[in-house]
């Protein structure tokens, strides 16, 4: 083969382009601290580059963002859970000392106002949000478990009501003493006997009586369809049974307004069925009543309307199934239907905070806020409102007596109905006593329920930390791997430039000697 200058020529400046390039190359490098510019460069450190940034990204989106998130949400639920385990046992301890019986009315109403006041901030505390999403409230983030203000006000232009289905069993019937002292008011005989021929000590009774306390009160009245049927409040078995008396037909239902009525009319025994009471958002019965339908082991359902709501109302949507009517103006209304069966499910609110790991940040509101709280301080004034009672009629039967000489018959007659009043009293301080015992271990299921929630959510907390640091090694190890597989060892690549340079130096040179001599030269 004959080799010209041309081909030399050729040959020459090809070789020179090659430096050329690897020295372009390998100033990329040097630039952009990656081993390639395109896919081309190397398909195989393109490939791995891709598949390693993308578990990168991921683990970067688990580790700085959801677990971070999760770990936050987590941490405000403990703070609360914390804060309402401390307003809870203040509450037991308020109980304790309320159990005294030497206390008087006025200093159970010191004791029941500090009570009031905690348990307004029990519910409170459930209205804690985390970046505008309230924790305790499941999917519903954007609801608090309490009306607010704005919410009272908004009901007030536009009113709802609620049909509340709520379900009951045999364990949440309880039962409670009344003290009957209406006696007491009847005109004195000069015999020291009431209009009825007994004595009013005789007629100071002490009843237990039986009942359902729903969760709220204020309830709506009972309502008829046109044949006069009770449509609300309904009271059933879980099949939609209407309960029974023991006669095996529906056991009647009878409104009263007041309290004091109901259970006076249950005690005599004017009332043999269920005495239902609004005000108070009671079904009460009498123990023969009680006996004779109610059996261990059976649930019950009771659907009843409320319309009347005030600041600090449990939204009911957060516990039962129940119908909204809420009324949009020029005359239509707007139903919406919560919690049915097709549609309530648990309102767990997982976080994805690792390859096929999921995590539960939220703590449902049924959890740890009951309304007995409420329901009970209702109880409370109720029993704070009868002491109050007879000690002012102890004070004005003591004041009539002591008008008269001692030892007239008058006085005498006035000093008997004092014994009364003061029996009235003892039964009252009695069942007062008794209610605030009970209370001490009512607190003390609440405060363990709040501690179990409070374990549950910090043993959350804790996989979330181990979670969190296998991350942070994961996303440690996925980067450097990322870093072994891109980029450069700068220190070989600056050698392999300085290299490169110098070979380009010395094929320019032997070019252009090559490039002087030709075959003219010999001729």
């Amino acid at each position: 083969m004959r080799m010209t200058n041309k081909i030399m020529r050729n040959n020459s400046l090809y070789n020179l382009n090659q430096n050329k390039l690897l020295e372009d190359k390998l100033t990329n490098q040097m630039t952009n601290q990656s081993k390639i510019a395109r896919p081309s460069d190397d398909p195989v450190v393109a490939i791995r580059a891709l598949r390693l940034r993308s578990n990168v990204a991921h683990v970067t989106q688990y580790y700085e963002k959801n677990a971070k998130d999760a770990q936050q949400w987590l941490d405000v639920t403990s703070d609360a859970l914390k804060t309402i385990g401390d307003i809870l046992e203040d509450l037991y301890k308020q109980a304790t000392s309320a159990a005294n019986k030497d206390l008087t009315a006025d200093d159970l109403d010191i004791l029941l106002t500090q009570m009031k006041s905690l348990t307004k901030e029990f519910y409170a505390s459930g209205n804690v949000d985390y970046a505008g999403r309230y924790i305790f409230s499941g999917y519903r983030t954007d609801t608090a478990i309490t009306f607010s203000a704005e919410d009272i006000a908004e009901m007030k232009r536009h009113p709802v009501s609620y049909k509340i289905k709520e379900k009951l069993g045999f364990s949440n019937i309880d039962s409670f003493n009344f003290t009957d002292y209406s006696a007491l008011s009847n005109t004195i005989a000069g015999d020291g006997v009431d209009t009825d021929g007994t004595s009013y000590e005789q007629d100071i009774t002490n009843t237990k009586l039986y009942r359902l306390r729903l969760s709220y009160d204020s309830l709506d009245g009972i309502t008829k369809d046109a044949n006069g049927d009770i449509v609300s409040p309904i009271f059933t078995d879980p099949v939609g049974n209407p309960i029974k008396d023991a006669t095996g037909n529906p056991a009647s239902i009878t409104e009263y307004a007041n309290a004091e009525d109901a259970y006076r009319a249950i005690a005599n025994g004017t009332e043999t069925g269920i005495a239902y009471i609004p005000s108070t958002g009671e079904l009460v019965f009498s123990q023969d009543f009680y006996q004779t339908n109610f059996k261990e082991g059976e649930s019950y359902e009771v659907t009843y309307d409320k319309s009347n709501w005030i600041e600090g109302d449990i939204n009911p949507v957060h516990y039962f199934e129940c119908t909204e009517t809420k009324d949009i103006g020029s005359g239509k209304t707007k139903t919406t239907i919560y919690n049915t069966t097709a549609t309530t499910l648990p309102q767990d609110i997982y976080y994805d905070v690792g390859f096929n790991q999921k995590i539960q940040v939220n703590t449902l509101t049924s959890e740890v806020f009951t309304h007995n709280v409420q329901r009970d301080m209702d109880d409370f004034q109720r029993c704070l409102a009868q002491l109050r009672g007879i000690e002012t009629e102890i004070s004005d039967i003591t004041k009539k007596r002591n008008e008269f000489p001692e030892d007239s018959d008058d006085y005498k007659n006035w000093n008997k109905k004092l014994e009364a009043a003061e029996k009235a009293a003892s039964y009252i301080r009695d069942n007062i006593h008794t209610q605030f015992e009970n209370q001490i271990t009512k607190y003390q299921d609440y405060i363990n329920d709040t501690n179990v929630a409070n374990t549950s959510n910090a043993t959350r907390g804790s996989r979330l930390e181990l979670i969190s640091a296998r991350l942070c090694n994961q996303q440690a190890t996925f980067k450097d791997l990322q870093t072994d597989n891109e980029s450069i060892d700068v220190t070989q690549v600056a050698v392999e430039l300085s290299s490169s340079e110098l070979i380009y130096q010395a094929a320019l040179m032997a070019t252009g000697k090559i490039m002087q001599t030709s075959l003219m030269n010999y001729i």
